[in-house]
């Protein structure tokens, strides 16, 4: 194979800051905004059971929009798109920007979700078309590792925004951050016979392409699923456990930031040894690691301790930086793959919303020393049910490619 063959369309430059580019601002602006909402809702009178559940709204918002996601991605192309869901982000962030009550600051949130349905299966289908499939576990991996960036700098860039201005000014700031997606993805070279690719996606209908995939999206994506619901868990239970123990505000932040940049400094690797050996490689031991620093937090009880497990944690999350997508990809039919995807980003998407109300349902029942220790045997399990399900659905050849 000729090395131009290996080329994705346009050149690996132009594909690496088009593709990543319009991820990584977009998560910039949402992470700006993520700790905000509750702020936003309880300035408008809301109480802190209601505030929490207005930020909830982009979750149900995205589990709403998954499946219908593969109908926009299929009517408009991949490129087109990701273009529209960006914009159609920033007018949402617009409405929160001027929202004056709190049905309306509520509506806003919920359409978060749907754009970002959109954006997300868009993008994968995208880099899974563009790029050759030896190079496809690191160029998606990446595209996680984007996304993780822009969630760590966002928070950032929002503290210095309200610290200028005020509340409302990072809403603004971060559809300017759509907008400019939207801009950079115009720079994505069209995929090389798109419009043929278009009538075989649009002559492929969701519910037919679920239920012949059905094995695999129950199979497989039943540990995708569990793998999204620890990572969910993840990120609540360290703060909850950090508080538990007396920790300051200010000695949590710091500590989840280290988790983070452990998190954020893995995702290539992650791809690579995926190319390279196999995505059994990096999809049970980022459970099975996982389950460990889920398991070993019960027995912190000093920052020392706290940091260590809470960098075990993100060193499982950052080495499986990009395998839901990269799983997904290898899994999708050449034909009808933007409707396997939605049902793919669907299990995920749901593992993501059980995660936090699984620690509830388990504080509630227990203690959340409990909860540590349960999720982390939960991880081990899906540890061993992803291997199962990866050897199941892929012969070991392929695997290994």
């Amino acid at each position: 194979m000729t090395t131009s063959s290996m080329q994705p369309a346009g050149g690996w430059p132009r594909f690496a800051a088009a593709a990543y580019g319009p991820t990584t601002l977009a998560s910039v602006g949402h992470g700006a905004i993520a700790p905000l909402v509750a702020l936003s809702a309880l300035d408008l009178g809301a109480s802190g059971v209601l505030s929490a559940l207005i930020t909830r709204q982009s979750a149900v918002g995205q589990l709403a929009g998954d499946l219908p996601a593969s109908w926009v991605a299929t009517r408009l192309g991949e490129k087109r798109a990701i273009i529209a869901a960006c914009l159609w982000d920033a007018a949402c962030l617009a409405l929160a920007f001027s929202a004056t009550d709190l049905p309306v600051l509520a509506l806003a949130v919920f359409l978060f979700g749907p754009a970002g349905s959109v954006f997300g299966l868009a993008r994968q289908s995208y880099v899974t078309e563009a790029v050759p499939a030896a190079y496809r576990a690191r160029a998606l991996s990446t595209l996680g590792g984007a996304f993780r960036i822009g969630v760590f700098a966002g928070p950032l860039a929002g503290s210095a925004i309200i610290a200028s201005w005020d509340l409302s000014a990072a809403y603004a700031f971060a559809a300017i951050m759509s907008i400019l997606a939207a801009g950079v993805t115009v720079a994505l070279p069209d995929l090389p016979g798109e419009q043929l690719g278009r009538r075989q996606e649009e002559a492929a209908r969701l519910w037919p392409v679920l239920r012949q995939h059905w094995r695999v999206l129950a199979r497989l994506g039943t540990g995708v699923l569990m793998l999204s619901l620890i990572r969910s868990s993840r990120q609540a239970i360290l703060p909850l456990w950090c508080a538990s123990i007396g920790l300051s505000a200010s000695a949590t932040s710091l500590i989840f930031a280290a988790s983070m940049a452990v998190d954020m400094s893995l995702f290539f690797l992650g791809g690579s040894i995926m190319d390279r050996f196999g995505r059994l490689w990096v999809a049970m031991p980022s459970l099975f690691i996982l389950g460990i620093g889920l398991a070993s937090l019960a027995l912190t009880h000093r920052p020392a301790t706290v940091i260590v497990a809470a960098v075990i944690l993100g060193l499982g999350n950052g080495i499986g930086a990009g395998v839901v997508m990269v799983l997904g990809s290898d899994a999708s039919p050449e034909v009808g793959r933007a409707q396997f995807l939605s049902g793919w980003r669907l299990m995920s998407d749901v593992g993501n919303t059980l995660g936090p109300l699984a620690i509830g349902a388990i504080v509630a029942l227990a203690s959340l020393a409990a909860s540590t220790v349960i999720l982390g045997g939960v991880a081990w399990l899906g540890a061993a049910w992803l291997g199962y399900g990866v050897r199941k659905t892929f012969p070991p050849t392929a695997e290994a490619a």
